[in-house]
């Protein structure tokens, strides 16, 4: 023995790693939850200050001793100084969640423990922003190994627990909090059969649908509080085996781990159903599943007669019937990797093994099904996700870009897959409406009905109609596509079949149009000018294209910088028509554009903001046409000009020149040609026009006195410009065009 220094062995059970310098024999690394370091074989110690606490193992460069890697409950960390400063762990998401909650705000939050760190608060999307930062989240109730339980509608107050039965409500508008402890005893270092309540890790709490005000916490017996924990009552017996012999204490016999982590003979899940009150079914972290349906009078085994002692880590009530469920079991503190997941169709009394094609080692945490198609299953192994599309009978990867971690829970909630991991935070698959409507059987043109999409304003790259996506980013959390996501399926197409897409409004008035062809006639330029038509993908089988939810791109003028945005407006809240075309084949669905629910608006402030923009982009469309085809005659009366020898002609069609010119520069600023160019040269004016659009343009859309007074100048304006240029395509351009015919030159072709 070189060292009796308690610190290195406090908690020998969870930590007590041992690392040796491999470049010095003196020098001693141990983990604990702090980090110790030896320079003199063990003799004294010292600390060294980490970024986070509970640590657990090391790497030492076997070439440089200074350069380490430290890995912990906070993430990993590296130093090149020999511990003296550490790199930040803020720049990688390594949380470890345990549970989802959901609240059905908008955007809706994410509720979670996670692992030595507080409990989690995180919106789902973040409004008027690219992504999802550390300003969409905060600290909520409870700590690391919370369950979170509170009003859905309005979750102002939020029921928190932590390990050995601790819990509180925190008023997440003031951040101030009471504890409501059902027995308020200090267990730490207690046998865990001397507890009067026994409380798993995860010791779960829920809110009850039917009964709001009301929440329930697990022990080794359910507790309820009709008074947000000001009273207590016991609504069970014990619903555990209860195996004395697994409740002493913990980690002997060199230390007692009595933490709460250890506790064995207690409630792991608790789940009300959505479908009849006073229904709840639970499950035992040894193997124990019971049912009471009349709100906890009396309860009823219902546990799997082939489910030896295991983790009851998940159950699923069936969205569809009330009478079927599912378990979520695991054996892996047995050292039995198994994966194993039972169906009940009759509330229990029969049950059937649905684990068919999870492979052994992905030990099963959770099961959930899709709340619009019966019998589609997404169940979260320790070896990540899968998917099965005949109520379990067959089960197969469902990985894609997720990361291959351990997935401890999944929600189905608004369309979206949440997934809780342990060591890679939150993920959420969108839009898993997609996923109801699959019919692998079925071939040929399809095209999926779309999810609901919101009418407002935030970025994403899952926005873009690219073949490469990309769901994630380094810093922040990536936001659902902004837009109606829409997906298709095609046979395998020729290179020359065309594919088009058509959206309509609810009067059968046409809002946009997309084509599989590109527009030939685009002209590029240097950032101040229209955006090019988006382009279907036409790829045999599914195709995902997103509509912006804009109404069609106002053309712009080639080689002019205009600083404007050329986008239509974003199409007002209704439903709409979505037709698809292949080779005279089509196909129809519906797709439903949402208001904000959190914007205020007034009757009838969509229909006049539609109008009003609706307007503005047909007459800017009208200038711009204009324009680009009278330039275009413009310069081909230039060329003709220089090759006319007769001087009458000549001078009528110089006169005619200068009258374009001098209209088109009351038009357009051609010398602007870069971004700061505007500042040098005034605007002209379509740019007037366009910066109209734009200021009325918002994510709220509303007229406001000042544009509409705007406007009226404008169009008073265009009346007058409108008519000289109308006179030149309709009376000087055929005028000069007879002279030429009748010199035998030709014609300027409009």
């Amino acid at each position: 023995m070189v060292s009796g220094d308690n610190r290195l062995v406090q908690r020998a059970w969870y930590y007590i790693e041992v690392f040796p310098d491999p470049n010095d024999a003196e020098t001693v690394y141990v983990l604990s939850a702090s980090m110790f370091r030896s320079e003199d074989g063990g003799k004294t110690w010292e600390t060294i200050d980490v970024p986070h606490g509970d640590t657990h193992n090391l790497w030492i460069n076997p070439e440089n001793s200074k350069n380490m890697v430290l890995a912990d409950d906070g993430g990993a960390t590296i130093t090149f100084d020999y511990g003296k400063t550490w790199s930040s762990q803020d720049n990688m998401p390594t949380a470890q969640f345990y549970r989802i909650s959901v609240d059905n705000l908008f955007p809706y939050n994410i509720y979670g423990g996670q692992q030595d760190n507080t409990s989690v608060r995180i919106a789902s999307l973040s409004l008027g922003r690219g992504g999802i930062s550390e300003q969409d989240w905060t600290y909520t109730a409870g700590g690391e190994s919370a369950f979170l339980a509170f009003d859905p509608d309005n979750p102002r107050y939020v029921l928190g627990g932590s390990y050995l039965g601790t819990i509180e409500v925190l008023d997440m508008d003031t951040k101030s909090s009471t504890n409501i402890m059902a027995a308020p005893i200090q267990y730490l270092g207690r046998e865990a059969r001397n507890m009067k309540y026994l409380y798993n890790w995860n010791a779960p709490i829920i809110g009850s649908i039917h009964e709001p005000g009301t929440y329930y916490h697990g022990a080794q017996l359910v507790l309820r509080t009709r008074d947000m924990g000001v009273t207590w009552e016991e609504i069970s017996p014990d619903l555990t085996r209860d195996i004395d012999a697994k409740q002493g204490n913990g980690g002997g016999p060199y230390t007692n781990e009595a933490v709460g982590a250890e506790n064995y003979g207690t409630l792991a899940y608790m789940i009300e159903s959505p479908h009849e009150k006073g229904v709840f079914r639970t499950g035992s972290d040894d193997g124990l599943v019971h049912i009471t349906k009349n709100g906890g009078e009396t309860w009823e085994n219902v546990t799997p007669n082939v489910i030896k002692e295991s983790l009851i880590n998940a159950i699923e009530v069936s969205p569809h019937d009330p009478a079927t469920a599912y378990v979520a079991t695991t054996r892996y503190k047995f050292n039995d990797y198994t994966p194993a997941l039972y169906k009940t169709t009759d509330y229990g009394k029969t049950w059937a093994n649905i684990s068919s094609g999870i492979p052994y080692g992905a030990f099963t945490r959770v099961v959930r099904e899709d709340v619009n198609k019966k019998d589609l299953l997404y169940a979260g192994t320790e070896l990540g996700m899968y998917v099965s599309w005949n109520g379990g009978k067959a089960w197969e990867p469902f990985q894609l870009n997720l990361p291959v971690t351990p997935v401890l829970d999944l929600k189905v909630h608004r369309g979206d897959l949440i997934v809780a991991t342990s060591g890679r935070s939150f993920w959420i698959l969108d839009n898993i409406n997609a996923l109801s409507q699959y019919e692998p059987t079925k071939k040929g043109l399809k095209l999926l009905k779309p999810s609901g999409a919101y009418a407002g304003s935030w970025g994403s790259p899952l926005s873009r109609n690219s073949k490469e996506l990309n769901a994630t980013d380094a810093f922040d959390g990536v936001n659902p596509a902004n837009g109606m996501v829409l997906y298709y399926e095609l046979p395998k197409l020729t290179d020359s079949t065309k594919v088009s897409l058509e959206i309509k409004d609810a009067n059968g008035k046409v809002v946009r149009k997309f084509s599989s062809e590109k527009d030939t006639d685009y002209v590029p330029h240097n950032g101040g000018g229209a955006p090019p038509a988006p382009v279907l993908p036409k790829k045999e089988g599914l195709n995902r294209f997103v509509w912006d939810m804009g109404h069609s791109i106002v053309p712009g003028i080639p080689g002019v910088y205009i600083e404007a945005n050329f986008r239509g407006h974003q199409a007002i809240p209704g439903m709409y028509t979505i037709t698809l075309k292949v080779d005279g084949e089509s196909i129809t669905t519906q797709g439903e554009i949402k208001g904000i629910p959190t914007i205020d608006m007034k009757l009838g402030q969509f229909e006049e903001y539609d109008e009003m923009m609706t307007d503005m982009e047909q007459k800017i469309t009208e200038m711009h046409t204009m324009v680009n085809s009278l330039f275009k005659v413009q310069k081909d009366l230039k060329e003709l000009l220089s090759d006319i020898a007769d001087e009458t002609l000549k001078t009528k069609g110089e006169a005619l020149l200068d009258k374009m010119k001098a209209w088109d520069g009351d038009m357009v600023q051609r010398k602007s040609q870069a971004y700061d160019d505007v500042e040098n040269f005034p605007n002209k004016f379509t740019a007037e026009y366009l910066f109209l659009l734009n200021q009325t343009s918002g994510s709220i859309p509303r007229v406001n006195k000042s544009n509409k007074e705007r406007k009226q100048e404008l169009d008073q304006q265009w009346i007058q410009l409108r008519a000289r240029g109308e006179a030149l395509t309709k009376t000087d351009i055929p005028a000069y065009n007879k002279a030429l015919w009748d010199a035998g030159i030709g014609a300027l072709r409009l």
